[in-house]
Formats: structure tokens, C-alpha cells, sequence
């Protein structure tokens, strides 16, 4: 393939079979183009063999990893990702119709920019990997929840009631076993399709805890026990997994100048909507938590703040001051929770240091290490015990 000599970047508009090119010149005008076939590896390696050295930047949307690997570490090509979002909104400001053609063209229009505004963060391999695993497992537990409840949709529609705290218990187990082979007194109130249903959810419901049991083993044995991950495992609510869920969605902590910007990147930073007449002495406040974000993240730091509050002590404080003891928007509650537990994540990872949870002064409920020394806040489930909260700190590990 001819290249011209005054290309001064390139823009790749990545699809699954095939790829749009354009190369730019230092005045922002498109000189070639070219479309990459991406079924032909020899013919794509052969194309990147003549790419100039020059900046490439392609939207990060789905294929770009392997494409990026290739030119990057085959090829030597000096390879950006852009914020699809960012993009998007740059193409509609200057009101160009969405082609493949100009979509490659904003791409190469973008390394020209005086600031990198629309660049986002390229993961590495071992982090792409290791998303994959966790990725997979998050993917596997929502299926799950999703399972349970078309379960419990049948047992609504056909009034069929139960007494479990947990219907996907021992005993919940053992009652959806007669409902559904006909022993239960409540089987009578399903027709021949519902208890069909019923039978089907049990057997999508047990394939999939067999499979979660066996990736959590794979990945109890796959797993490092980095000083990083132990340090993320010391704070409430964050086991091996969930640990390594997080250094997985965040890979690089410089990429984010504050917990706040951690926050709002995991979807739990609250956001205000502010507009009309002013209301004197009141801030703006709002619930909405975002769009653009890591909703990985999310699920994680929201699935901890659960385990956060059945740790207790300052954590079920949080979660009893907006919910009024667990009386209402509980949601709100662990939304709380996990918004304090960004903050102590950032700055255990940012410092290097074990979490401990410090008493206030003058108070002996807790221990050096944090933990109860009172019956009643030993408790998983009990209420905050006596003496007075203590605050979340971090200290030398």
C-alpha cells in the first residue's frame, strides 16, 4: 500500500470483521484511506507493516485490545484510545453526519488537539486478563440473581407463599424441591406450565452454582496474595475476590487525581441537577449517582458495603443514619457505605497500608486491631454497641 509523505496521524474506526483508516496531514485533511480486514491476519499484518510512525488513536469500544496488541507490539505503532462518549459529542458539535469515513477522520483529527482531553487510560494485557476472570464470575452471579427472581415472579403470579428468610437456603431449598416435584400442599396452586418453569429455573439455578463453586476455586488457587490485595482484603466487607474485582476495574490508581474522581468513575458519587431560581441557603442536592461510568466498580463497592455493615461498628453507623436503623431506603444506605469504602480503598492503595479502624478517644469498645470487645458488637448482625463510633483510618500495615 502507497503512503504519502506528510501524514501526521491516523484514525481507526474498529469494527468486528473490519476496520476503517484514515490518515491525516498536519492541516487536518484526510490523504488515504484504507480498510483493514480483520479475518485475514497475514493481509492485516502485512497493511500494519507499512503504517507510518505516526500517532493512532481509535475509539475504545469493543475489539480494540487484540488489534491494539498487534500494532503496538508486532508493528511498534503508537497507539491512543478515545473516549467514545467525548467523540461522539465532538462529531455532533460540528454537526458531521456518522459514516465509518468520518468517524475514522475524528479519530485522526484528535492527536492535533491542544490538550489529550479525549484520551482514556489503555489497559495491559496481565489487567485485561485478570477483568476477564472477574468479568466472567460477575457475569455468572448476575444470571444467578436473575434465576431467583423469575423464581419467586412464578410464586407471584400463581400466590404461592413461604416463611424463609432466604427461599434459596437449606430449607428453602428442600421446600422448592416438593413445590416443584408435587409433595408440597402449595403444589396444586401451579398449573402444569408454572411448575415446568419452576423445575427449568432449579436446574439453570443449580448448574450455575456448580459453575460459580468452580471458578471460585480456580480463582481461590489463580489468584496472588499481593501486598496490594492483602491490603484490600483488610477492609470491611472485601474478601480475595472482590479485591481482586477492584485492582482489576482500576488497574492504575494514578489515573485518578482523588478518591472523588475514583468515585464518580464507580458510579457513586452523587450528582445535583441545578436549574431556574436559585433556593436561598440550599445547596443543589441530588440522588442521581451517573451514566458514564464502571458499573463493575459499582457492583463491587456496593456488594462490600453489604458485608461493611454486617461487619458493624462505624460502618452500620453510616448505614443507621440514612436508612433510620434499616427502616427505610436501605438502597440509599449501602450506596452510603460504599461511597465511605472508596475513600478507604484509595487511600490504602495510595499509601501502601493496612485499614484499621481507630476508637475515639476515651472509648474501649474496640480493640488496637479494631475488633469488639464487647458480646453485643461481636455480633455479624447486632446493632452499633456501646461506647462511642469510631472513624475508619488507615495506619502503617
Amino acid at each position: 500500500m502507497r503512503m504519502p509523505d506528510n501524514v501526521a496521524s491516523a484514525g481507526v474506526d474498529v469494527h468486528y470483521k473490519f476496520s476503517t483508516v484514515a490518515f491525516v496531514n498536519d492541516r487536518g485533511r484526510t490523504v488515504a484511506r484504507w480498510r483493514l480486514d480483520h479475518r485475514d491476519r497475514e493481509a492485516l499484518a502485512e497493511a500494519l507493516a507499512c503504517w507510518p510512525k505516526v500517532p493512532t488513536v481509535m475509539e475504545a469500544s469493543f475489539g480494540w485490545g487484540w488489534l491494539s496488541d498487534m500494532m503496538i507490539d508486532e508493528h511498534g505503532i503508537d497507539v491512543h484510545l478515545s473516549n467514545c462518549h467525548k467523540v461522539e459529542q465532538m462529531r455532533q458539535a460540528r454537526g458531521w453526519v456518522k459514516t465509518n469515513d468520518k468517524d475514522a477522520d475524528l479519530q485522526g483529527l484528535l492527536p492535533a488537539e491542544a490538550t489529550n482531553w479525549w484520551e482514556v487510560w489503555r489497559a495491559p494485557k496481565s489487567v485485561r486478563d485478570l477483568r476477564e476472570w472477574m468479568r466472567h464470575r460477575s457475569d455468572l452471579v448476575k444470571l444467578q440473581t436473575t434465576t431467583k427472581n423469575r423464581i419467586h415472579a412464578i410464586f407471584h403470579r400463581h400466590g404461592v407463599f413461604h416463611d424463609f428468610s432466604d427461599l434459596f437456603g437449606g430449607g428453602g431449598r428442600r421446600f422448592l424441591a416438593d413445590l416443584s416435584a408435587g409433595r408440597d400442599k402449595q403444589s396444586g396452586y401451579l398449573s402444569g406450565g408454572a411448575t415446568e418453569a419452576l423445575q427449568g429455573e432449579l436446574r439453570v439455578l443449580d448448574a450455575l452454582r456448580e459453575e460459580l463453586a468452580r471458578i471460585a476455586k480456580v480463582l481461590r488457587k489463580k489468584l496472588e496474595r499481593t501486598d496490594l490485595a492483602r491490603w484490600l482484603i483488610s477492609v470491611p466487607g472485601f474478601g480475595l475476590i472482590l479485591a481482586h474485582v477492584v485492582m482489576a476495574e482500576v488497574g492504575d490508581l494514578g489515573r485518578f487525581r482523588s478518591s472523588r474522581a475514583l468515585a464518580s468513575y464507580s458510579l457513586l458519587a452523587p450528582r445535583s441537577f441545578d436549574t431556574g431560581e436559585p433556593t436561598p441557603g440550599r445547596a443543589p442536592v441530588g440522588r442521581h449517582l451517573g451514566q458514564r461510568g464502571n458499573r463493575v466498580l459499582q457492583w463491587a463497592f456496593i456488594e462490600a458495603a453489604h458485608g461493611a455493615v454486617r461487619h458493624g461498628g462505624v460502618w452500620r453507623e453510616i448505614f443507621d443514619r440514612v436508612t433510620d436503623g434499616g427502616k427505610r431506603d436501605r438502597g440509599q444506605g449501602y450506596i452510603a457505605v460504599a461511597r465511605k469504602l472508596v475513600d478507604v480503598v484509595y487511600a490504602v492503595w495510595r499509601d501502601g497500608r493496612k485499614y484499621q479502624e481507630r476508637p475515639a478517644a476515651g472509648s474501649s469498645a474496640h480493640g488496637a486491631d479494631g475488633s469488639s470487645k464487647s458480646k453485643s458488637s461481636s455480633k455479624r448482625s447486632a446493632r452499633p454497641g456501646t461506647g462511642r463510633p469510631c472513624r475508619p483510618m488507615v495506619v502503617a500495615g
